[in-house]
């Protein structure tokens, strides 16, 4: 019998020690770095060791050493000062007293966000090799074959780090595309898996380009898509990942595009795995969408439905792990079908809805309704 294997989308929490250690380099206040690097070794040896214990087949490091997901980047990569524009989603404006309790509660993660403001190149891969050499270490210390490392999409680094530099923003996503490039490739060249977070497919439709028609978006992010390609030019499509979604935050998620809408732009993406969110309410119908167009599912690509939710502290069941896993099975075969999560537990440092443990536990029922289903 196939194993219906399991993964996650790649954040996870991260201690106070890393925390702090973090926030000391964000805000430019001294810290030691050789104590930095130590602490960042062992926070990831203990996360994998936790991935390792609650069943997950396909580890990454948790995005221990980031302060964000997409943010990272400019601490990697010259062009990048001052501060952007806040697009607050276009579903909390409708709700803005919803909106103000989630800033008045401390909902709404605080951290820079410079703009381009000159030409975008690389620093040097010094950060990202510790990261990888931290991750494969963990691997062998627990006994892990399988991992992945998240990088930025050009994309994703659009919408938060907005162009006061490039004339267009096709020019702005080029120049991203040529340097992230290099990032890419070294993952590849480690042996991981590469995972390219792209919420701009989705999320910045509500963000950045509200005052656009779907059809408009669904132009734009098919410039972002042809971005993404050029960059993994030179990357086999198996060994890369994409992660699509609206938004990794509780609220009303009324304005999000649908699916249906964004399913060629999905599949047109040069990767073998797709991650996309089926526990959001919101969302959780749209399982039937790659019913209906199973033929139009490449044959090359494997499904990563998020089958647990990382924005409440509800522990999904195993049992209903396992009827959300069945219905993809059902569809492409469950070799075809990897369970993951809705999108990461910890996608910005010190900030996260779920309790660590409760992420932990959630992550356990993946693994073990994975097992039903197999």
């Amino acid at each position: 019998m196939t194993k219906v294997l399991t993964t996650h989308v790649g954040s996870l929490p991260r201690t106070q020690e890393v925390v702090d250690f973090i926030f000391a380099r964000e805000n430019q206040t001294p810290y030691d770095t050789d104590k930095f690097d130590t602490a960042m070794t062992n926070a990831v040896s203990e996360t994998v060791r936790k991935q390792v214990e609650a069943g997950v087949d396909i580890v990454s490091d948790g995005e221990t050493s980031k302060i964000s997901y997409a943010t990272y980047v400019k601490d990697r990569y010259t062009g990048f000062d001052g501060d952007s524009p806040r697009n607050p989603p276009a579903d909390l404006k409708l709700f803005p007293k919803f909106l103000e309790r989630l800033a008045n509660d401390g909902g709404t993660p605080k951290y820079a966000r410079p703009m381009c403001v000159g030409e975008v190149k690389s620093k040097g891969q010094g950060e990202l090799e510790k990261d990888i050499s931290n991750l494969k270490t963990a691997m062998t210390t627990h006994g892990m074959q399988r991992g992945f490392m998240n990088a930025a999409s050009p994309g994703v680094i659009s919408l938060f780090l907005q162009n006061d530099y490039y004339k267009t923003r096709d020019a702005y996503l080029a120049a991203l595309a040529d340097a992230m490039k290099a990032e890419y490739e070294t993952i590849i060249a480690s042996g991981l898996d590469l995972q390219l977070d792209c919420p701009d497919l989705a999320l910045s439709r509500h963000m950045l380009f509200a005052d656009l028609s779907d059809e408009d978006f669904i132009k734009i992010a098919a410039s972002h898509v042809e971005a993404l390609n050029h960059a993994l030019s030179d990357i086999p499509a198996e060994k890369v990942r994409i992660h699509i979604c609206w938004g990794n935050y509780e609220g009303p998620h009324v304005c999000d595009i649908p699916m249906s809408k964004m399913f060629d732009t999905l599949m047109s993406t040069k990767a073998r795995y797709v991650l996309f969110e089926t526990s959001n309410p919101r969302h959780g119908h749209e399982w039937a969408v790659f019913r209906d167009r199973k033929s139009d599912i490449p044959d090359d690509k494997v499904l990563v439905p998020g089958v647990v939710d990382t924005t409440t502290n509800f522990v999904e069941h195993p049992q209903l792990v396992a009827e959300r896993i069945a219905r993809f099975v059902d569809i492409v075969g469950a070799e075809r079908v990897i369970a993951g999560s809705d999108c990461g537990f910890g996608t910005f440092a010190g900030f996260g809805a779920v309790d660590p443990d409760i992420a932990y536990a959630k992550l356990s029922a993946l693994s073990e309704g994975a097992s039903l289903v197999t």
